[in-house]
C-alpha cells in the first residue's frame, strides 16, 4: 500500500512534469498544433506511468492538476479546462492505473485495436472527403499514428507479452478520455466560442475529428515508452516492484 505522504509526493511531481511537457507540447517541440487539443505525444507517457506505478489516483489527480495549469498557460479559459480537460485526463489515467495489472488475451486486445484503428481511420477519411480544416500533413500525421498503433500492438504481443496489462489499460483509457475530450469540446462549442476563434456551434463531425485525432497521436508514444520507462523504474526501486509487481517472465 502506497502511503499517503508519497501519494501526495508523487501526484505533485507528476502534474509539475506533465504540466512542463504539455507547454512545451503547445510550443510545437514533440507534436503539430491542431485546434484546441494540445496535450499529445510524449507527455501523456508521463501520468501513465505515475498512474501504473502508484496507482489510478496519483495518475489522474496528477494529471488533472497538469492540465489545468497547462491550459492556463496555453488559453487560459478556465471553463473549458475543467469541463473537459480535467475530466478527461482524470478518467484515462485513472482507468490505466486500475486496469494496468490485467490480464487479458493478447488475441482479443489485437482484433479490438486493429478494428478500431481501423474504424477511426474510416471516420476521419469520411470527414476529410465531406470537408476539413486539416492539411494534407495533419492527414499523413495522423494516418501514420494509426497504422503505428496497430503495428506496434502486434509488436507488444509477439515480443514484449509481459506488458500486455499495461497496453491493454493504455488503449481503453486512451479512448474513453479521448472520446470525452472530442464530445466536451463539440458540446462546449454549443454554448461558447472556442478559444483562439475556433467557432462556435460546431457540427457534431467536429467530435469525430477531435476524438481521433487525440486518441491516434498519444497511443503510440504510450506503447512506445510506456513499457520501458516502467522497466527502468522498476530496476532503479524494487521497491516498487512489491507495490505494483512487474509482470512475471520480465528479465
Amino acid at each position: 500500500m502506497v502511503s499517503k505522504s508519497l501519494q501526495v509526493t508523487m501526484t505533485s511531481l507528476n502534474a509539475a512534469l506533465y504540466a512542463t511537457l504539455g507547454y512545451m507540447t503547445f510550443l510545437g517541440i514533440f507534436a503539430p498544433i491542431v485546434g484546441v487539443v494540445r496535450f499529445w505525444g510524449i507527455a501523456v507517457v508521463v501520468p501513465a506511468v505515475f498512474a501504473t506505478l502508484f496507482g489510478g489516483a496519483v495518475g489522474g489527480v496528477g494529471a488533472t492538476i497538469g492540465i489545468f495549469i497547462s491550459d492556463m498557460a496555453i488559453h487560459g479559459n478556465a471553463l473549458l479546462s475543467l469541463t473537459v480537460g480535467v475530466p478527461s485526463n482524470f478518467v484515462m489515467f485513472y482507468l490505466i492505473g486500475r486496469l494496468g495489472q490485467a490480464r487479458l488475451r493478447m488475441t482479443v486486445l489485437n482484433l479490438g485495436v486493429a478494428v478500431g484503428s481501423l474504424v477511426i481511420l474510416v471516420l476521419f477519411l469520411a470527414r476529410w472527403v465531406m470537408g476539413s480544416e486539416f492539411t494534407l500533413a495533419a492527414t499523413i500525421i495522423l494516418l501514420g499514428f494509426t497504422v503505428a498503433s496497430i503495428v506496434l500492438t502486434v509488436v507488444l504481443a509477439k515480443y514484449w507479452t509481459d506488458w500486455s496489462g499495461f497496453a491493454v489499460a493504455a488503449v481503453i483509457g486512451n479512448a474513453v478520455g479521448s472520446a470525452i475530450v472530442g464530445l466536451g469540446v463539440w458540446l462546449f462549442s454549443q454554448f461558447f466560442i472556442l478559444p483562439q476563434n475556433l467557432g462556435h456551434q460546431l457540427p457534431f463531425t467536429a467530435a469525430l475529428i477531435w476524438f481521433v485525432w487525440t486518441f491516434t497521436n498519444q497511443m503510440p508514444f504510450l506503447l512506445v515508452f510506456g513499457p520501458p520507462v516502467l522497466k527502468v523504474c522498476y530496476r532503479a526501486f524494487p521497491s516498487l516492484v512489491q507495490r505494483t509487481p512487474e509482470p512475471a517472465g520480465t528479465p
